[in-house]
């Protein structure tokens, strides 16, 4: 268990640490020289039937309060400082009300140099700051009374930390089970060992011989060894203070900054826009659209811009940063003045990846409300229940740091990465069966219809990638059918008048054999049988529909056979390729072309992406080669 001090400057909060460690916190011979924190110090009091108790001293001083809440948002009981003397300042509610938007509920209240005030003094004091935790995290919190001077109640003190951490163990087995994340706060460089980062682990495991990334760099590294509340480890865990000794091509120093986080290599997707809830401090008479703030999270400081995100006052916000940070779905940060001069506010961050238009519409609402829920399990199942549904699983994991068994136990219809509750899934079927069955019924001589026109028809309409999946998984089900680029439902057959059908015979022959691959156009087949130009063609795009023929330019059209058979001359090269080659292999195969029909074909090709072309020179993709069967 992490432990931070907070209370104003000179409120003893160094002394009590050194009292209950026998560890000065203030390491720097400037603090040393003014007697005052200015960087964050660490202690640890090992106990002896029992885990070890890390300590965090931060500042009091204004001047570092942003160092004070880069030691606060990595610390699990908070320890607040109110000196008998002295009694509630400035920094004591500014330490509070930072300790309150972070959530930190488990936490003690001292009173220190108890040795210096009298029992009314002490009694008045005891009042007053009982009602100063009103409303806050650490409402009815404990108040202690303690002299490091005298000794008075430090024993009391350790004992009552000694139990929190003992029940504290509990609650870190879930974190441990997340992925890897620390947040750096240290980065030096030691004489025969290298470049050693320092920091609390916010979740998961950390062990020798690990591979890990720093991020938002996304600059790779390997744990050589590693500390754990202050001693040599193994492993470091959830909750626990760690070093961790970095090599790679690529490590330094200066690589590394105060406020990147060291994290398992599948977590490294860092943003600059950020969905969050937002508590403020107390009326904020200039809060407008894009109002500047210096965002902490963690131990980074970020400028940031508010987009508010309801004209009523809501308490959802966009923030979008001047540069990307490392953070995870969940985490709590603050907000300050962009002079650093105030506390603002804080919160929890909602969506890492929000969008940059239509954010404030009803739809994105219900997205932060299911996203707002502080179960993931919860959270995800009141998310596919709202537009659009379907939810990037590996995405909504990764961003918050959980492992995949984390959502097991949830009946879920699985479409690559992304996932549809069962109850949508059968609602989208029957959406796009009524679109079918309607469009089968408006034009019977279709063989179905457009993947892309069926997509933009269904409500709620799905992204193109997740359309596509959703459409593959329905053809596996039996549900749904494709005919080339066409969807239908499975019992369709497109239909043709028999007078069409008799004229089709017609044609057709003059499609096929020596000609083939130069087959006649629409005039030519209108001055070869008894139908007007105008019915000839008509009729061919009737068979178009069918899959008999397939229009390659303006009045040419080709057997459905002849496309797949030229598709697959077209496959037998295996570089870029020209289209006088591609006509010689066509001639080959029967027949004069001529380049401006190869050009034709190929451009026919080009649109339907089975070739791709760069100047003059084609290749297959043969992603696309079963487009025409």
């Amino acid at each position: 268990m992490i432990i931070g001090t907070a209370g104003h400057i000179d409120h003893g909060k160094t002394a009590l640490v050194r009292a209950l460690t026998g560890i000065d916190g203030d390491r720097l011979k400037e603090e040393k020289a003014r007697g005052i924190t200015i960087e964050l110090g660490f202690a640890y009091l090992p106990l002896p039937d029992g885990p070890t108790i890390g300590f965090v001293d931060v500042p009091g001083h204004e001047r570092f309060v942003h160092t004070m809440v880069a030691g606060a948002a990595g610390i699990d009981f908070a320890l607040l400082l109110v000196a008998a003397d002295d009694g509630v300042m400035p920094q004591t509610r500014e330490h509070l009300a930072i300790i309150d938007l972070l959530g930190l509920s488990r936490g003690l209240v001292v009173i220190s140099k108890s040795d210096l005030a009298t029992p009314d003094r002490l009694a008045g004091l005891r009042a007053e700051i009982a009602a100063l935790l009103a409303g806050t995290s650490l409402e009815g919190t404990d108040i202690l009374a303690v002299s490091t001077r005298s000794g008075e109640g430090v024993a009391e003190l350790k004992e009552r930390l000694s139990d929190a951490a003992r029940d504290f163990a509990t609650v870190r087995e879930a974190e441990r089970a997340m992925g890897f994340r620390l947040s750096v706060d240290r980065v030096f460089t030691l004489s025969g060992v290298g470049v050693v980062v320092t920091g609390t682990v916010l979740s998961g495991t950390v062990r020798i011989g690990d591979e890990v990334v720093i991020s938002p760099t996304g600059l790779a590294a390997r744990v050589r060894s590693l500390h754990a509340q202050n001693a040599q480890a193994g492993e470091g865990k959830a909750g626990d203070r760690c070093s961790l000794n970095l090599a790679g091509p690529d490590v330094t120093k200066d690589a590394i900054h105060r406020g990147d986080m060291v994290l398992a290599p599948e977590l490294h997707a860092p943003t600059s826009r950020i969905e969050a809830s937002l508590r403020l401090t107390g009326p904020l008479k200039g809060l407008k659209q894009w109002f500047p703030v210096r965002l902490h999270h963690a131990a980074s400081d970020v400028g940031a811009r508010l987009v508010l995100l309801s004209d009523e006052g809501g308490s959802d916000v966009q923030m979008v940063l001047d540069r990307p940070i490392a953070a995870a779905a969940g985490d709590r940060f603050v907000i300050r003045d962009s002079s650093a001069q105030h506390t603002l506010g804080g919160g929890r961050f909602l969506d890492l990846r929000p969008p940059e238009r239509k954010r404030r519409t009803p739809e994105r609402a219900a997205v932060r409300a299911a996203l707002a829920l502080s179960d993931p399990a919860a959270a995800l199942t009141a998310l596919l229940d709202v537009p659009p549904y379907g939810v990037d699983l590996a995405a909504f994991l990764r961003d918050r740091a959980l492992p995949a068994a984390a959502l097991d136990a949830l009946e879920l219809v699985r479409l690559d990465r992304f996932a549809f509750s069962p109850k949508r899934w059968e609602e989208f079927l029957a959406g796009m069966a009524a679109v079918l069955a309607g469009h089968h019924e408006e034009h019977p001589d279709q063989q179905g219809q457009g993947r892309e026109r069926l997509r933009l028809s269904i409500q709620p309409r799905l992204p193109a990638a997740l359309f596509a999946l959703a459409v593959q998984r329905a053809i596996t089900e039996g549900r749904l059918a494709a005919e080339g680029s066409f969807l239908r439902l499975p019992g369709h057959k497109a239909r043709i008048t028999e007078a069409d059908e008799q004229a089709w015979k017609e044609f057709a022959p003059l499609l096929d054999g020596a000609v083939r691959f130069r087959p006649p156009r629409v005039r030519d087949i209108a001055g070869e049988t008894a139908y007007a130009e105008t019915e000839v063609r008509r009729i061919l795009k009737v068979a178009g529909r069918m899959g008999w023929v397939d229009q390659v330019a303006h009045d040419h059209f080709f057997l459905r056979t002849t496309v797949k058979e030229m598709v697959t001359i077209a496959a037998q090269f295996d570089d870029w390729f020209a289209a006088a080659q591609f006509r010689d292999r066509l001639e080959a195969g029967g027949g004069e072309v001529g380049r401006k029909v190869a050009i034709q074909i190929l451009d026919f090709f080009d649109r339907h992406g089975i070739t791709v072309r760069r100047g003059d020179a084609r290749r297959i993709d043969p992603r696309r080669l079963d487009m025409f069967g």
